[in-house]
């Protein structure tokens, strides 16, 4: 079995998760900057064996595309050319970075570890990689 790779794309920085091999712990990987995404992920997939890309999908609150979208579906098509081998599945990502925020709350980090966007993305893509393993 291979892992289990979940992204929170954003415009500047991007959140990473992944499974272990059995697909059963979802983890709070790294953050990078998006600019460098694709190729983060070819040194990754270099080195360990992904079976899935999960993509947070953002919704409004009536169910239709958000405006980030515009900006994830040309890397869907570039993640897809370089990865033809890898399927793609898509997570609703509503509520990822407020559940982000409590999860810091409740984990006793104080306001300045708070104001970390890149721990909030990490911990957001652990929260949709999360969500794909309790509803597959």
């Amino acid at each position: 079995m291979g892992r289990i790779l979940a992204i929170d794309f954003g415009k500047k920085r991007t959140g990473i998760a992944v499974t272990d091999e059995l697909q059963i712990i979802a983890s709070g990987l790294t953050t990078v900057a998006t600019d460098d995404l694709l190729s983060f992920l070819q040194e990754y997939v270099r080195k360990e064996k992904v079976e899935l890309f999960v993509i947070g999908e953002p919704k409004q609150m009536n169910n239709t595309e958000s405006e980030s979208e515009q900006y994830i579906q040309p890397f869907l098509t570039s993640l897809q050319q370089k990865f033809p081998n890898i399927p793609v599945e898509r997570v609703d990502e509503r509520f990822t970075s407020k559940m982000a925020f409590q999860t810091m709350i409740d984990s006793g980090l104080n306001k300045k570890q708070r104001r970390n966007k890149a721990l909030v993305d990490e911990i957001s893509a652990t929260i949709i990689l999360q969500s794909y393993l309790y509803n597959k």
